[in-house]
């Protein structure tokens, strides 16, 4: 039986544990405190879902034995039933939870990707804040898919303007622990053709004499390495912590919840200031450094294969343009692919799937 008391002492030492800043210089220790927070929040929340539906069914059960009104007793059998219902999946997938074991991180001495989470990575290029407005537009087209498919989402870092858009932003997308019907779980295989350059060509809210601006923004697609893909020894990392700074009012500069992690082999730096404590952040961190850690470790792998390779994996690098959207002609180009489709409104509403399929259907093909 499920001791659920003795979890949530486990779950509340764990996060003493965790909110300690010199943990951070045990990347093993962290790394394993933290999965095991990670794990007990699913099995503590469940938990509690299940106890609310329990006492539905208690009050259910009260009316019941009332009977003194047909219409409400005949609603309560019903409810009853549904709650029912709803209990037994919820004691399913706890079960499954508890008896769950960790993916296998390859596949035939290969990488497995399909399926897996990935870290977004968007920044605005050329065009000064118009192109921070576009890098705004992009993310929320990006975070409309995937509400569509079902994935769940998480800002890991962001740097806003004082217009509303972001001279960077990065976020990762995961299938749901669960999938309803017309979801995707898919995450990696629908995301990672949008790697690249992006153009907007339109005419900004700022422009008084109705010219066309042109703009880029670059997307970087990462996939989140699983469990043993990357190993980061605690003495390689520099971390450092500050005020986070933008939107939340004065309460995100009372205290160093910002943090920044320099991985010293490799030079790279990466920052979180989304959250509002130190724990939140170091863990968002660390995901946008293992994820680039495993970026630069597949690229140094591709310069050593065929040119016939080297060409497929063209379609991912940073500084290729790929796509334009043309605002004033209601369109938007896959140069990639040369094909166009003019329903420019609904694709930045999310409906990116028409795209995604042409892609993937010319890359099969």
């Amino acid at each position: 039986m499920l001791d659920i008391e003795t979890l949530k002492k486990e779950h509340e030492y764990l996060l003493q544990q965790l909110s300690d800043p010199e943990l951070i210089s045990d990347w093993e220790k962290f790394e394993k405190f933290s999965k095991r927070k990670n794990f007990l929040e699913k099995l503590i929340e469940k938990e509690k879902e299940l106890k609310e539906i329990k006492n539905k069914i208690e009050e259910n059960k009260g009316i019941l034995v009332t009977k003194e009104d047909p219409e409400l007793t005949s609603l309560a059998e019903i409810e009853i039933k549904q709650f029912q219902e709803k209990g037994k999946i919820l004691e399913k997938e706890m079960k499954n939870l508890l008896a769950e074991k960790e993916p296998q991180s390859h596949l035939h001495g290969k990488a497995t990707t399909d399926g897996l989470a990935v870290i977004a990575e968007i920044r605005a290029g050329t065009g000064g804040a118009e192109a921070c407005l576009f890098a705004g537009d992009l993310y929320r087209m990006y975070s409309r898919y995937a509400q569509s498919q079902g994935w769940q989402q998480k800002i890991l870092d962001s740097h806003h303007t004082e217009l509303g858009g972001f001279k960077e932003i990065i976020f990762e997308f995961k299938p749901a622990s669960t999938t309803k019907r017309g979801e995707d779980k898919d995450v990696f295989s629908k995301m990672k053709y949008e790697g690249g350059v992006h153009r907007v060509q339109r005419i900004p809210e700022t422009e008084k004499g109705g010219r066309i601006h042109t703009s880029t923004v670059s997307v970087a697609i990462l996939p989140k390495p699983k469990k043993a893909e990357i190993k980061i020894k605690p003495e390689d990392l520099k971390v450092d912590f500050y005020r986070a700074s933008g939107p939340g009012g004065q309460y995100v500069n009372r205290r160093e919840t910002a943090v920044r992690i320099t991985h010293l082999p490799s030079g790279i730096v990466v920052t979180s200031q989304t959250e509002r404590n130190q724990l939140q952040n170091k863990e968002s961190a660390l995901s946008i450094l293992e994820a680039k850690l495993l970026e630069k470790k597949e690229m140094a792998a591709q310069e050593k294969v065929s040119g016939k390779r080297k060409a497929q994996i063209g379609w991912a690098k940073r500084a290729e343009k790929i796509r334009t959207y043309n605002f004033p002609q209601n369109r938007i180009t896959d140069h990639r692919i040369k094909k166009s489709w003019y329903d420019l409104e609904k694709i930045m509403a999310g409906k990116l799937e028409p795209i995604i399929k042409a892609l993937t259907k010319n890359k099969q093909d």
